[in-house]
C-alpha cells in the first residue's frame, strides 16, 4: 500500500525546530533525572538500578558536590546538589515563561546583544561565587543558601539562551 504525503505534512516537518525540540528533551532529562534516580535505585529492579547508575554518573560529571543531594529515598540521594538543581529549576522557569510569552518582553537578555550577554554573565556568576565562598570557609553547605544562588544562575542563563534556542526559526521566517 502506498502512502501519500500531503503538502501540509511536508511543510510541518520542514518547519520543525529541531534545536528547540532537542533542548526541551535535554531540559526534561535534567529536571526529572536527578529526582527520579534515588527512587529507581531504591526499587530493587536491576534495570531501573542501572538507569539510576547512569543518572548518578551524569550527576557526578556536572555537579561539584553530588554527595550533598537531598535524601529522597534513604539511603539514596538526589543525583545533584540543590545548587545544581536550583540552576535547572531556573532554566525550567524561563522555558515555561518563554512558552507563555513567545519571547516577547524586556527581560529576554539576548535582544540586547553584548550588553545582555554581559548582564547574563554577571548574574550567572552567582553559582560559582557562592561555591567559592563555601570553599573558602565563609559558610558551610546549606540547601537554603545554595538553592537561590543556583536559581539566579539558571534564570540568567535561561533569560539569555531561551530566545536563542527556541526562537531562531521564527526570526528566520519573519
Amino acid at each position: 500500500m502506498q502512502r501519500i504525503v500531503s503538502a501540509r505534512q511536508l511543510e510541518s516537518a520542514k518547519n520543525l525546530n529541531w534545536v528547540s525540540l532537542i533542548a526541551d528533551i535535554m531540559l526534561a532529562g535534567m529536571v526529572v533525572g536527578p529526582v527520579t534516580a534515588p527512587f529507581l535505585a531504591a526499587s530493587g529492579v536491576s534495570l531501573l538500578g542501572k538507569i539510576a547508575n547512569i543518572i548518578y554518573f551524569m550527576g557526578d560529571c556536572v555537579c561539584p558536590q553530588p554527595t550533598m543531594g537531598l535524601d529522597l529515598a534513604p539511603p539514596y540521594i538526589m543525583a545533584v546538589c540543590m545548587r545544581c538543581y536550583g540552576t535547572v529549576t531556573g532554566l525550567l522557569i524561563t522555558r515555561l515563561l518563554y512558552g507563555v510569552t513567545n519571547g516577547k518582553g524586556f527581560y529576554w537578555l539576548s535582544q540586547y546583544g553584548w550588553s545582555g550577554a554581559a548582564l547574563a554573565s554577571v548574574l550567572m556568576m552567582a553559582y560559582p561565587l557562592e561555591l567559592a565562598a563555601e570553599v573558602f570557609g565563609f559558610w558551610s553547605f546549606n540547601n537554603y543558601v545554595v538553592t537561590p544562588f543556583g536559581l539566579i544562575t539558571g534564570l540568567a542563563w535561561g533569560l539569555f539562551t531561551m530566545p536563542i534556542l527556541h526562537g531562531w526559526q521564527t526570526a528566520k521566517t519573519n
